[in-house]
């Protein structure tokens, strides 16, 4: 399975603002935001892995060994038309983690909140950087690429995470998977990436909100 171990340059501030919940307050201080990113790029070990199965459209089934049938009419739908599957993992590695804890633990519960999301915005960052590697790699082959759907996403069950947590080979890279399907370290992922020749709609990833049930929610797009 590749392994993907390019760094980030810079963790996007604005971003990190979001998923601080600070959207609405522009007043906040950049200053804060920024020192947070700065740490979080410093301690991020930026790591990825990948496979590529076929895909059973009629039978919902990715070709791996074991097959591993999908369940779910959201992400059924998504992958609709699809030849083949990325199958993916990224964190950002433990240090970020650590760090985070360390910082409430010692009452700095604003810096601890805030390089919390910084390092939700890298991990995310590193799975659009995988995305784009993939866009341009298969599009050689005449794929085109569905934005990444994960594990919770619609009604696209949380337990879905033990199957595609093995056959993306998340293990390689040094994640874990707890009792109650939580990626550890906290700030990681895991995904699938439907691939198509043809007609149909690519998709952008402000989709990926529209997929989710939860219209309330403060880090939607």
């Amino acid at each position: 399975m590749p392994i993907y171990n390019a760094q980030i340059l810079a963790i996007d501030a604005a971003e990190t603002r979001r998923y601080a919940g600070l959207r609405k307050v522009p007043t906040f201080g950049e200053k804060n935001i920024l020192d947070a990113c700065q740490e979080a790029l410093l301690l991020s070990e930026v790591r990825g892995v990948w496979e590529v199965y076929g895909y059973d459209c009629a039978k919902h089934t990715v070709e791996s060994r074991p097959p591993v049938t999908i369940e779910g009419k959201s992400i059924v739908k998504h992958l609709d038309g699809c030849e083949k599957v990325i199958c993916m993992a990224a964190t950002v590695g433990f240090a970020v983690e650590r760090e985070i804890t360390k910082k409430f633990e010692r009452g700095e519960y604003l810096a601890s909140v805030l390089l919390d999301a910084a390092a939700t915005a890298a991990v995310e960052q590193a799975a659009d950087a995988m995305e784009k590697h993939f866009a341009a790699t298969f599009a050689k082959d005449g794929f085109k690429m569905r934005w990444r759907f994960s594990p919770g996403y619609g009604d696209w069950d949380l337990t879905a995470q033990e199957e595609l947590f093995k056959i993306a080979g998340a293990e390689q890279i040094g994640m874990k998977l707890s009792s109650a399907m939580m990626l550890e370290p906290r700030k990681s992922v895991t995904a699938i990436i439907g691939l198509y020749k043809g007609q149909g709609t690519s998709d952008n990833r402000q989709a990926a909100c529209k997929a989710c049930n939860r219209i309330d929610c403060s880090m939607r797009k």
